[in-house]
């Protein structure tokens, strides 16, 4: 039901493409269909043209022939056969020579032609029909001038026009169908990322409402707790320091949730300068140190060497932050959490260690993924009981910080034995 909208835009997008496309085909259509007009009634009166020509050197031979001023020049018309053209011989004054009768737009042709040396005329008959005229003045070896007449039926011009309609007819309605279908695929597969994020803020957003009531929840169970009864101070004492528990986590949640919708968005400038990965991650470890010795876990510093990247201090010491806080999570007391820093072929690669209880094979995919918790050992809240783990959002984070520096991020893991996570930063010279 969310989803009609998107399906909805899709028709539409579809629609829009196909009248866009249907559009330009009928602008292209009547461009072509004029210039190809023009050029086959340009043909058309090249043929006539033609046919005059021909008359006239007709005539002229066969004025050699007889030697006479008119003689068997009229026979000239009878010994051309020139297919679809009607071919007449008139003197100036419009009088028909050959045939012997004109009919009287036609010798008004051969008057005009007379004194204009060419006319090109047309000439509307019943039933939709046209004649097209073609007059040319000429003179003959003895002076005499004659206009030679060519006249064509206009429906070949018709016959041509009604099957360059059809020709390009059938090929727009073949190419109409090609793009309705390929404006639906390309609007599908456009649309797709868009119907793939509206799902998965859907689910975002119930995830975030899902970790958000839980610490509420405890909130509210424990206020309600304590308010019940008149109690000691320090059972007030305990109350609030529950809540005051509850409520640094809720921070947390808030603060990832906001750290990841500004990834998102880009509103987290990333700065670009030069950074001693080896002093961040011993900064870190310090930092992890203090949580991981109370909870009996040992944090042990491996083979560092000096690894200098192109990024942000602050974004790369969350990650790993991130990183050594999920090792020490999860790893139980007397457990060891190992962290190096080293170069290999120029690559400044760090590497973090536990010994804890593993990742299951078919849960590593999807470890980077937000509000993701898998394993059961990450237990959640209850009214009762104070939640021991994250909101599943840090390794969330650590992938977008890996990726806004173009580090490559992997998790090899066998459940009972222990984690290893690897991040290789591109070298110092390499841009990002």
């Amino acid at each position: 039901m969310a989803l009609q909208p998107l399906g909805r835009l899709r028709r539409r997008l579809t629609a829009w493409y196909v009248a866009t496309f249907c559009l330009i085909l009928a602008l292209l259509g009547g461009g072509l269909f004029v210039a190809i007009r023009h050029q086959i009634a340009a043909q058309l009166d090249g043929s006539l043209r033609d046919a005059t020509t021909e008359l006239e050197r007709a005539a002229r031979i066969r004025e050699m022939e007889a030697r006479t001023a008119r003689g068997q020049v009229v026979d000239a018309v009878d010994e051309l056969h020139i297919p679809d053209r009607a071919l007449y011989l008139l003197e100036p004054s419009g009088r028909a020579v050959k045939p012997p009768r004109a009919d009287e737009w036609i010798r008004a042709a051969a008057r005009q032609a007379a004194v204009a040396g060419r006319v090109e005329r047309d000439r509307a008959l019943p039933h939709e029909r046209a004649l097209r005229l073609h007059a040319e003045r000429f003179t003959l070896a003895s002076g005499v001038p004659m206009i030679a007449v060519a006249v064509a039926d206009k429906v070949e011009l018709e016959d041509r026009y009604a099957s360059l309609i059809v020709a390009f007819g059938a090929a727009a309605i073949v190419a109409l169908v090609l793009v309705t279908a390929g404006a639906w695929l390309l609007v599908r597969e456009s649309t797709a990322p868009v119907e793939r994020t509206i799902e998965y803020m859907r689910r975002f957003m119930a995830d975030a409402a899902h970790e958000l009531r839980t610490p509420l929840t405890v909130l509210r169970s424990r206020a309600e707790v304590a308010l019940q009864h008149p109690r000691e101070p320090a059972s007030y004492v305990t109350a609030l320091r529950g809540i005051e528990a509850e409520s640094q986590r809720l921070g947390r949640i808030v603060e990832d949730l906001l750290t990841l919708a500004r990834a998102d968005t880009g509103e987290r400038p990333v700065e670009r300068t030069r950074v001693y990965l080896d002093d961040v991650a011993i900064d870190a470890a310090g930092a992890v140190r203090v949580v991981a010795e109370g909870k009996g876990v040992e944090v042990v510093m491996a083979e560092f060497e000096e690894a200098v990247v192109m990024g942000d201090a602050a974004l790369l010491r969350q990650l790993v932050m991130i990183l050594l806080d999920n090792a020490v999570k999860f790893t139980p007391c007397g457990g060891r959490v190992r962290v190096g820093v080293g170069t290999t072929a120029g690559v400044p690669t760090l590497t973090v260690e536990d010994t804890g209880i593993g990742i299951a094979s078919d849960q590593l995919p999807h470890i980077f993924e937000r509000f993701y918790r898998g394993d059961p050992a990450r237990s959640r809240a209850s009214a009762t009981e104070p939640a021991r783990d994250g909101a599943g959002l840090g390794l969330s984070i650590a992938r977008w910080i890996a990726a806004a520096h173009d580090a490559d991020i992997a998790v090899d893991s066998t459940p009972g034995a222990g984690t290893t996570v690897v991040v290789r930063f591109p070298g110092e010279s390499t841009p990002l």
